[in-house]
């Protein structure tokens, strides 16, 4: 949500010789860049595509380019003020809002298999005034994302959190491996209006295997629980993923996860795990070596579209950090807004667009979602 400095209009400034230069948050595709200020994207058909890529590129001064075409950049917001600070400036796209720290399952893919969090729940009073002030950020949050490594249908006010979400107008979205989705809570859900988005977390149907990989005997309940929600209008977006290391077994497992629910209103997906910014051993790894960061691009950007809050009113940079090594913000002390447009957070976002140095153990040098030059 980038504000100008003045209330002069952007074309009248542009026209007086502002100094200019180009966004330097912007996101540079092979055929697109991508303004995550304004989650609007330019391609290479449209014009002022080939003047931006050649900005971007130091092929031609601003000067150079015409002043309507300058103009127009200006507007876009991919081309700002020369020497002006956006780091206080957001889009918010997705929240995640993690009500409590409990699993009830330790997959070898998550954090949480080797290191377990004590239990704490985030007070009721606290998730609702959260709630309540997310709510100012309606027009552009696009899911409030009930779990950062939790399993959200643990807490016995599962059901409430998602009818709060959504009477403040918001659209909740839960990531689940399924054991408490039992179909009085999904009759419950449907019958308040859905989902916008659900994603199932299965990697097997073998139950052997699905013990061993989760340290929980479950696939019974769990699969119990699918039947009933597989053709129920529970969400906008029912996914189901099916997560693995690419091996043979990996795809075997997908093929039957796939088939059993065909024609269901789960689509069914399949994905290697990562090693959660070196974490863990496993999985697909960042490649950087020496290259400078120049943003993030897992889901959107995390510093500039996301807010991740854990359970004890902490805001963390990235869903990635799981021992919250980068803390961008205290809702026990600030409001929503003071935490986005906060100090943590501004240097947060230089550092993951490389507009400030970063120390080594930065979480974003070993993510495999970093953007490099």
């Amino acid at each position: 949500m980038m504000t100008s400095a003045t209330a002069v209009a952007p074309s009248q400034r542009v026209g007086q010789a502002l100094p200019l230069a180009a966004n330097p948050y912007l996101h540079i595709g092979p055929d697109r860049v991508y303004n995550p200020f304004t989650d609007v994207h330019i391609l290479e058909s449209e014009p002022g595509y080939a003047e931006l890529r050649a900005i971007l590129a130091g092929a031609v001064d601003l000067a150079e380019v015409s002043a309507p075409m300058r103009a127009r950049l200006f507007q876009g917001g991919w081309i700002v003020e020369r020497g002006s600070d956006l780091s206080t400036s957001f889009y918010l796209k997705y929240v995640s809002l993690e009500a409590h720290t409990v699993c009830n399952q330790g997959c070898y893919f998550c954090p949480v298999s080797v290191a377990p969090r004590e239990s704490h729940f985030m007070p009721t009073e606290q998730y609702e005034d959260i709630v309540r002030q997310l709510s100012a950020f309606k027009s552009t949050i696009e899911a409030v994302f009930m779990i950062s490594y939790n399993e959200p249908t643990v807490d016995k006010r599962f059901v409430d959190q998602v009818r709060t979400i959504r009477e403040a107008g918001l659209p909740p979205a839960v990531l689940t491996n399924g054991t408490g989705l039992t179909p009085d809570r999904v009759d419950a859900i449907v019958a308040m209006g859905g989902l916008r988005f659900l994603s199932i977390n299965l990697s097997t149907l073998d139950r052997d295997r699905y013990r061993l990989d989760r340290q929980g005997d479950h696939l019974k309940r769990v699969l119990a629980n699918l039947e009933h929600a597989k053709d129920a209008p529970l969400a906008e977006q029912m996914d189901m993923v099916v997560l693995g290391t690419g091996d043979e077994v990996h795809q075997q497992d997908f093929a039957a996860i796939r088939d059993r629910f065909a024609g269901s209103r789960f689509n069914v997906k399949s994905f290697v795990v990562n090693d959660r910014a070196g974490y863990l051993q496993i999985g697909l790894k960042a490649r950087h070596g020496s290259r400078k960061l120049c943003g993030c691009d897992h889901v959107g950007s995390r510093p500039l579209q996301h807010l991740h809050i854990n359970p004890h009113g902490l805001c963390i940079l990235c869903c990635q950090d799981y021992d919250e090594t980068s803390v961008v913000g205290d809702l026990n002390r600030n409001s929503v807004l003071e935490v986005l447009t906060g100090p943590e957070m501004a240097r947060a976002r230089r550092q993951v667009y490389g507009l400030e140095e970063s120390s080594p153990s930065f979480i974003c040098h070993n993510c495999k979602f970093a953007l490099t030059r």
